[in-house]
């Protein structure tokens, strides 16, 4: 089910999220779902979307669900950046979809997690990954890619076509 996405400006995506307790899994299952048909909906509607975390959502949960080459789910993670190496982008979220902002990530990290089995998992993540990461990690502790911006003028409306149009 497509959750409504909470907006920029909602105070409860300025919340720091709880960790996931390992008998929360069964009851964050369709939660986990939901995630997924969300990013397909923004997908559908706006034409991006790789990641979403449970705070977007209204759970605050230490939760991140990823669609790229294939679904993960990422409960508890920490980061570790390798390196000072940094990459300047323009940074959007399925929180502001006619927003751009331009943003300073790290360019390597180590993501370390537990998977849906509750196994530890560790991954590299470089580059378009990386900065995703740490995009969705944000969330998690209350920060939107806007309190990142680089300057005040690093904000770009996207387009009206680009932005594309919601289904009624």
């Amino acid at each position: 089910m497509e959750r409504e996405i909470l907006l920029l400006g909602n105070p409860r995506l300025y919340e720091i999220s709880e960790d996931v307790k390992r008998e929360e899994l069964e009851m964050l299952k369709p939660v986990v779902a939901d995630m997924f048909d969300c990013i397909r909906g923004i997908r559908r509607d706006y034409g991006f979307g790789r990641a979403i975390a449970a705070p977007q959502i209204g759970v605050k949960k230490r939760l991140i669900c990823i669609l790229t080459d294939k679904p993960y789910v990422i409960f508890n993670p920490s980061l570790e950046f390798i390196g000072d190496e940094t990459m300047e982008l323009m940074d959007d979220c399925m929180s502001f979809p006619g927003l751009l902002v331009r943003v300073r990530r790290y360019r390597h990290c180590i993501l370390r997690y537990r998977d849906q089995d509750w196994q530890e998992r560790e991954l590299r993540m470089d580059d378009q990954m990386a900065e995703l990461i740490q995009h969705e990690y944000d969330h998690l502790d209350g920060i939107l890619a806007t309190m990142r911006a680089v300057d005040s003028k690093s904000f770009v409306m996207k387009k009206k076509e680009a932005v594309g149009k919601k289904e009624e």
